[in-house]
């Protein structure tokens, strides 16, 4: 079996490669929008770019397994997701996992929609599918953390929502295990943390790591926009960012699942111990 995997120079990528070569033995290829990048990886490397139609069946050529791992352009995503589905398809690829979010068809996250036309294209397709709804990544709160420890203070719009966060080394151990397992075939996985957090209890967190009184302030979405505005970010952005809080507020990223630990095959990483490594 060949198993390919998208977005191998990424964020979560390289840690997808790095788990399946613990985990199995057969040939992992790595598809990159620019392949040289890829040199590290320890693997083949193909040319792969959503944009240019053209490289996607070539480097599909002899893939059986392919791990799609949504793209980083959001607006943008649906379209390139269905091309890279259509190259699959006419390739020959006879699995695909895919990367979509937590409870997609359901939440109300500003995400939600592109991942719910990909998991449609999907079920759609001739292809045998797995779905893994990922939920919030730790890594998602570096840049807050790094301003709460400049600022002395934690802000958001989140409310006293659950957070079942988990990092991004928990989730690419879900996909590789989800990728050599057979059993996962025509399965939807909601994936989350093990245990939830709250922004006061990250704040807490933060204080008792550091020895400083690092208070988590709640405030409404407007007014959090306009913090991100006068942080620097685009209007637009911000808005994009402080909806993200508004919908973490209605419950959007708290899980009750393990599916993602079941997966993974281990404990997801808890908030302290995350903590530790970024404060």
């Amino acid at each position: 079996m060949t198993i390919a995997v998208t977005g191998s120079t990424g964020q979560l990528g390289p840690l997808v490669i790095e788990e399946l070569k613990s985990r199995t033995d057969e040939e992992i290829i790595a598809l990159a929008r620019s392949p040289e990048k890829g040199s590290s990886l320890g693997v083949t490397v193909r040319e792969f770019d959503y944009d240019r139609p053209e490289t996607l069946g070539p480097a599909l050529e002899g893939v059986e397994t392919l791990i799609l791992i949504s793209g980083s352009e959001v607006g943008q995503r649906e379209r390139q997701h269905k091309a890279v589905i259509a190259a699959a398809e006419a390739a020959g690829v006879t699995r695909i996992l895919y990367t979509s979010l937590l409870r997609a068809d359901t939440s109300p996250l500003a995400l939600a929609p592109e991942h719910v036309a990909t998991e449609a294209a999907l079920a759609e397709s001739s292809l045998n599918v797995t779905i893994l709804r990922n939920g919030w990544y730790f890594e998602n709160y570096a840049g807050s953390v790094a301003s709460a420890l400049e600022h002395g203070a934690l802000v958001g719009a989140a409310g006293d929502a659950k957070i079942n966060a988990a990092t991004r080394a928990d989730y690419a151990a879900a996909a590789a295990g989800a990728a050599t397992s057979p059993d996962t075939v025509g399965k939807t996985y909601e994936l989350a943390g093990d245990t939830g957090f709250t922004m006061s209890e990250l704040a807490a967190a933060l204080t008792a790591k550091t020895g400083r009184d690092i208070p988590y302030s709640d405030m409404p979405v407007a007014e959090y926009q306009k913090v991100l505005e006068g942080a620097g970010l685009p209007a637009e952005t911000a808005g994009f960012v402080a909806g993200l809080d508004a919908g973490t507020a209605e419950g959007a990223l708290a899980s009750y699942s393990k599916d993602l630990s079941t997966l993974a095959g281990r404990p997801t990483t808890s908030l302290s111990d995350w903590v530790a490594t970024v404060a």
